[in-house]
């Protein structure tokens, strides 16, 4: 990997603005990934560092991209809970309803891991509650096999 790009991505692990900025001003690729397929904006967005993000999507992060097994930024915010981070990220255009390799959706990480704040922001946005995932499952199907009953609630 070039170095502008480690220095980037480690920037964004850290949520480094400054950093970032300068590197960005350089001409750095702001869509590159590391081993793993994660992009500065994917890392940022893990790592809730809010302000990063912002700045890589101001500077033109491809918000929909995605990791070597499929996951986006927004289906790690649903992941981790990061409520102003998902918002972000749907306001700068991010699709609701990719499926990652085993057909997961970011609603689909919300309500499995009991993120029910997101999982309404995201039927008020208009995720798909539709889609299934590799194993047949329905976002619904998934909130019962986790014992969710309040994202069950709220997908009803």
């Amino acid at each position: 990997m070039e170095v502008a790009n480690e220095v980037i991505i480690h920037a964004a692990r850290l949520g480094n603005v400054p950093v970032l900025e300068e590197i960005i001003q350089t001409g750095a690729d702001i869509n590159c990934q590391d081993q793993k397929g994660y992009t500065p904006l994917i890392i940022a967005c893990y790592n809730n560092h809010f302000a990063a993000a912002k700045l890589l999507l101001d500077a033109g992060a491809d918000v929909n991209a995605f990791d070597h097994g499929g996951n986006t930024a927004l289906m790690g915010a649903s992941f981790k809970g990061y409520g102003d981070i998902a918002k972000l990220l749907v306001d700068y255009g991010a699709d609701l309803n990719l499926q990652h390799g085993n057909g997961g959706t970011a609603i689909m990480f919300a309500a499995m891991f009991g993120r029910n704040e997101l999982v309404k922001f995201l039927l008020d946005q208009g995720a798909d509650i539709t889609i299934l995932d590799s194993r047949g499952l329905s976002v619904k199907d998934l909130a019962v096999q986790q014992g969710n009953d309040t994202a069950l609630e709220l997908l009803s």
